[in-house]
């Protein structure tokens, strides 16, 4: 199978980045006009520390609420036409894949600037946005450049920062979601980018207890693990080595249970479950969920088994087309209740 691999030119990270303007001016070497795309609870926090490294560009600023397909398309054409010479995605999740569209469908450079480790979208192809009736992913393009400011990203509540960690976790059943989908049905599989995210997990694992202390070891390590997992989204062309049943899961429930629980936190815990489907050590999982401070029962992030038992069966479908190990067993509500059960999640 062709595919085209992009990955990010270049990726800065450490302390005090946003702080050093001249660092800043030196990578905005793109043109004097640039739109911020970033939320409301961000910017009036680092917005000034961005704002003072671009002296003399011209900023537009757009606060996102939502990842949705109507903002995209809002913001495409408010700004198609009127001379942006690039994007920046400066927040989460949901400003980075924002960012990521717009800036694809202008035909601008991206840069990424992160402000939490919630997720692996920091440096990767892939965006998520919210449709009319269901979320789905898109390829766009990877950012041109990664500004990734440790003491920023240390500052952000902690579920913000630690919930990363059951995100790189869920690359353990994305993975082998993905060896299952080459077995069952011939679907490309690329090894490199599999182990390469594995890797990330890994990491991520091994290091739960320093993540959970907030220090600067750990948090570089985390977000050096999250880089690493977007990049092999970027090398094996898709999300697949990323996200798998697990993430289905987390979807669902954001339809099911909304406002309930940080994804990373809900794909972490998901990941539990479906390695029980596959007959893996789970009880690892568990371990590394609790060393990382993260939560080892949906009830914690006030998710109901009845919830959770709807979004198992609702994930599937959502994705149709991504094979997994729930669209091989197509689990009933009893044997996912006693899955569940099984396991104490």
């Amino acid at each position: 199978m062709d595919h085209l691999m992009e990955l990010p030119s270049m990726v800065l990270m450490g302390e005090g980045i946003l702080d050093n303007s001249e660092l800043i001016s030196k990578t905005f070497k793109m043109g004097r006009r640039g739109l911020v795309v970033t939320g409301p609870h961000v910017w009036p926090l680092f917005g000034k520390k961005l704002s003072n490294g671009l002296d003399g560009v011209d900023l537009e600023i757009e606060m996102v609420e939502e990842p949705t397909v109507e903002v995209v398309e809002t913001l495409t054409s408010n700004y198609i036409g009127k001379g942006i010479n690039f994007i920046v995605g400066l927040g989460g999740g949901k400003n980075m894949d924002v960012a990521k569209v717009v800036s694809y469908r202008l035909s601008v450079p991206y840069i990424s600037v992160p402000t939490n480790s919630s997720q692996d979208g920091i440096a990767s192809p892939m965006a998520s946005l919210r449709g009319a009736d269901k979320p789905y992913s898109l390829k766009v393009r990877p950012p041109v450049a990664v500004l990734a400011d440790t003491d920023v990203i240390r500052s952000a509540p902690k579920d913000q920062i630690i919930s990363g960690v059951g995100e790189l976790m869920a690359k353990v059943t994305a993975v082998r979601d993905w060896r299952l989908a080459r077995r069952d049905v011939g679907e490309y599989y690329g090894d490199y980018a599999a182990r390469l995210a594995l890797t990330s997990a890994n990491h991520a694992m091994h290091n739960a207890a320093k993540i959970n202390q907030l220090n600067e070891e750990g948090i570089r390590g985390l977000v050096e693990a999250l880089i690493s997992a977007g990049v092999a989204a970027g090398i094996a062309g898709s999300s697949r080595p990323c996200s798998g049943s697990e993430h289905l899961i987390s979807h669902a429930l954001g339809e099911i249970a909304p406002q309930k629980g940080v994804h990373g936190e809900k794909v972490g815990l998901a990941a539990v479950l479906i390695s029980y489907f596959y007959g893996m050590n789970w009880r690892l999982l568990i371990e590394k969920l609790k060393a990382a401070g993260l939560p080892i029962k949906f009830s914690d992030m006030g998710i109901t088994k009845d919830e959770l038992i709807a979004a198992v069966v609702r994930a599937p479908d959502l994705r149709p087309d991504r094979y997994t190990i729930l669209h091989k067993l197509k689990p009933d509500r009893s044997r996912i209740a006693a899955s569940i059960e099984a396991v104490d999640i």
